[in-house]
């Protein structure tokens, strides 16, 4: 297979970036997930590997070979969109192995490629079929075999799920996840779902206004997210993010006051800083006896209550600062509790972050401050 690199890559349309000076190596057999709100730049980036955008500077390799002036039918690529693109004129097989046909390869050779491929995504009973007799889960498996059967180096795939409903996504994620590891082929990924990215990827790469903010495992985005973004990104429900006054080496939260490391306060007084970005997630707190050191009051607003989990959110007790660079509300609070004996709407609730839970940013630049342990 191939590896896929990018190195300063730059695209612009008409005096506005898109995308800003990425660079980044995909290994060969990786599943390397692109994920940001929209309009960050991670389709376009998607479409630049594939050479369907012409980039305005930098260098895209797949392999050993610098791809930037060669056509995408000779990059050795298999892109699956987000519209299935079937043909509905073709059955299943005809669709799947259509590009093949284009491409001079013989019929018994082209029969062989779709009927293994159809035996992988579990459609070899529908391959007489025509697209308008399956299911949209089922359209999207047959725009995966068209993309197989043509066995190439590298796979695209631009938001193949956003067209099914929340229960298909999921399995469907699942199928694809499990199908890469099978075929090893080097994948590149694009989705606006985080769920999604930290479910299927090996590697994830957050984007926001077209700049690389962070590339790392899932685990690694969510144990140590670089800067605010990415920490308010990743996570479901999101992080806990707000603003709050150093005084004496403790954040105050409300009406309390919470204990920073040491590391911390050293940091923020480096900046000449007289706050902190204070976030932590709804996993992380504890609700604890009132009176409880480092601990916080909050009101409980709403309780979903999900059978095996439940999450309070509520509002902070006292006054804090406020921020317009913090796009969460500073007084918002979410917490994962008990599902037996969850609070009721009204109820004030002592929580207190459990230690190493806090993740701490700069109020100046919202890069991640020192080390919270």
């Amino acid at each position: 297979m191939a590896q896929v690199t990018l190195e300063n890559v730059t695209k612009m349309f008409d005096q506005v970036v898109a995308v800003r000076d990425v660079s980044l190596t995909i290994h060969d057999k990786e599943f390397v997930v692109l994920v940001g709100p929209s309009g960050c730049g991670k389709s376009t980036t998607l479409r630049m590997v594939a050479g369907l955008e012409e980039i305005t500077s930098g260098t895209i390799k797949i392999g050993d070979r610098i791809v930037n002036d060669v056509p995408p039918k000779d990059r050795d690529i298999a892109m699956v969109f987000q519209n299935y693109a079937l043909y509905p004129h073709m059955t299943v097989a005809d669709n799947m192995g259509f590009a093949l046909k284009i491409a001079g390869v013989k019929k018994d050779q082209i029969a062989v490629r779709v009927q293994e491929a159809a035996k992988l995504l579990d459609l070899e009973q529908f391959l007489e079929r025509k697209p308008k007799a399956l299911s949209g889960g089922q359209r999207q498996r047959v725009a995966m075999g068209r993309a197989i059967v043509r066995e190439p180096q590298v796979f695209l795939m631009d938001e193949p799920l956003s067209n099914l409903d929340a229960k298909l996504r999921v399995s469907t994620r699942t199928q694809i996840a499990s199908l890469q590891r099978r075929l090893g082929i080097t994948t590149v990924y694009v989705t606006h779902d985080q769920v999604e990215a930290m479910t299927m990827g090996d590697r994830v790469c957050v984007l926001k206004d077209g700049v690389l903010q962070q590339v790392d495992t899932p685990l690694g985005l969510y144990d140590n997210p670089k800067n605010v973004f990415v920490a308010g990104f990743i996570g479901s429900p999101a992080m806990n993010i707000g603003t709050f006054q150093l005084k004496n080496g403790h954040a105050t939260l409300g009406g309390d006051d919470i204990e920073l490391p040491r590391s911390i306060v050293d940091a923020v007084a480096a900046e000449g800083s007289d706050s902190v970005v204070l976030g932590f997630r709804p996993e992380s707190l504890e609700v604890v006896p009132e009176g409880t050191e480092n601990a916080f009051d909050v009101v409980a607003d709403v309780v979903e209550e999900l059978g095996s989990d439940a999450f309070l959110y509520g509002e902070l007790v006292g006054p804090v600062v406020d921020d317009p660079t913090v796009e969460m509300s500073d007084t918002e609070i979410i917490a994962r509790v008990e599902p037996r004996g969850a609070p009721q709407k009204g109820d004030v609730v002592h929580l207190r972050i459990r230690p190493g839970g806090e993740h701490v940013f700069s109020a100046k630049t919202g890069e991640r401050l020192g080390s919270t342990t």
